[in-house]
């Protein structure tokens, strides 16, 4: 059995304050909101917030969060290297609900079992996860929220 350190009494209360938003390593970790699918989409919002377009697509293009432009071709000439993988996403917002998108970055998997798009927003049932991640989504509830009220915006031409 491994001793703990002794905490003093400042540290123990700011410890029991701490402790269930630490994750593996004492990074932040978000508790996954629960959520309904119906009839393919999630309906309901995850945070209650509307999402900020702006900070959608800052999360869609960065490279170590949503990164969507890895496999997405998107509305977005300032960044180079869009993929080819997925698809075009210029007008997905003429074509899918909020709900159904929000189903699509929470875990696409639902929709089509074969997909290698990642869940976005969950934990279990991945593969190949560093360490450091293990236990926390790609992105948080609001960044999911973020991304989709950015997507609603692509109508295309």
């Amino acid at each position: 059995m491994r001793k703990r350190p002794l905490l003093t009494a400042v540290a123990l209360p700011l410890a029991l304050v701490l402790a269930p938003a630490l994750g593996a390593g004492g990074a932040a970790a978000e508790e996954l909101v629960a959520y309904e699918v119906v009839e393919g989409a999630i309906p309901a919002s995850l945070t209650g917030v509307p999402g900020d377009p702006e900070a959608g697509k800052a999360a869609a293009v960065h490279r170590q969060k949503g990164n969507c432009l890895a496999c997405h071709a998107m509305p977005i000439p300032d960044q180079p290297f869009h993929g080819e993988v997925g698809p075009d996403l210029s007008a997905v917002g003429s074509y899918l609900s909020e709900g159904e998108l929000r189903l699509r970055l929470v875990d696409s998997k639902k929709i089509n079992p074969e997909t290698s798009m990642p869940g976005f927003y969950k934990v279990e049932g991945l593969h190949r996860v560093a360490e450091k991640f293990r236990g926390k989504p790609i992105l948080t509830a609001q960044e999911v929220e973020d991304v989709v009220a950015y997507l609603l915006t692509l109508k295309g031409n």
